[in-house]
């Protein structure tokens, strides 16, 4: 009877763990948008630095991209980000790019590693 109830007791305690684990990775949320500013450069080119809050709680769930998408759903480039920000939220990240000339508003959206879209995005105009 002590051997059922101490299994009894392990596998309980298995499922805590196994939950705990899955909400603590869930429960990071989506990553949103924060901030945008958008600059020409003296190329032609446009600076867009991009500010994102996501509550990174290492390799299984971080912000990990955010992207620069014309109205019409064509994605113009993205941002990379390598590594989890746990300790540095929120973060500035920058891309310079090519904008066509008739482009001229973009949503910028970020991306994490479980959720992927759907967070808080910004649509800012082209300073053309």
């Amino acid at each position: 009877m002590l051997r059922k109830h101490t299994l009894l007791n392990s596998l309980k305690l298995t499922a805590l763990i196994i939950f705990v684990s899955a909400s603590c990775s869930i429960s990071a949320g989506e990553a949103d948008v924060l901030e945008v500013v958008i600059k020409k450069t003296f190329n032609g080119q446009f600076r867009i630095d991009t500010t994102v809050k996501h509550d990174d709680t290492g390799w299984d769930h971080y912000a990990d991209r955010w992207d620069v998408v014309a109205l019409d759903g064509t994605v113009i480039g993205s941002r990379i980000l390598h590594h989890p920000h746990e300790n540095e939220q929120p973060f500035t990240r920058s891309l310079t790019l090519a904008i066509p000339a008739d482009v001229t508003q973009v949503t910028i959206r970020a991306h994490d590693s479980v959720h992927e879209l759907g967070g808080k995005e910004m649509v800012v105009d082209v300073p053309h």
